[in-house]
């Protein structure tokens, strides 16, 4: 007796399409969230003004012609941008780009996004 078996997956349905956009927005959200922290964390404390001032947003790319996947963190203390890089008067003291290279990999994106699909 011979016995044949074909399963065919669409795995480009729509509804799959969506669970992961879903699941891989929820990961950056996640990842963004650890970036903010750890540059709080890590960012001058002469005054505290620059660690307090560390947010973080997601959005759309909108007008900008970008995937939704969009995430930021950023300094609203008008001093961030020096205290990261220095100026001609002071040293460099990075406190952003380590924490995105630490936390915004694609293994750290893959394995949050498959926990958010639940595998």
């Amino acid at each position: 007796m011979k016995l044949d078996a074909s399963v065919k997956f669409n795995l480009h349905t729509e509804e799959f399409e969506a669970k992961v956009r879903a699941a891989a927005k929820a990961a950056l959200k996640d990842i963004v969230i650890d970036v903010a922290q750890e540059s709080k964390e890590n960012s001058p404390k002469l005054t505290g003004n620059n660690m307090r001032s560390i947010n973080w947003e997601m959005g759309p790319g909108g007008d900008l012609g970008l995937d939704e996947l969009q995430g930021t963190v950023f300094s609203t203390s008008g001093y961030g941008g020096y205290l990261e890089t220095g100026t001609v008067k002071m040293a460099a003291q990075p406190y952003m780009k380590p924490a995105v290279d630490r936390n915004f990999t694609a293994e750290k994106m893959a394995e949050r996004t498959k926990e958010h699909l639940g595998e």
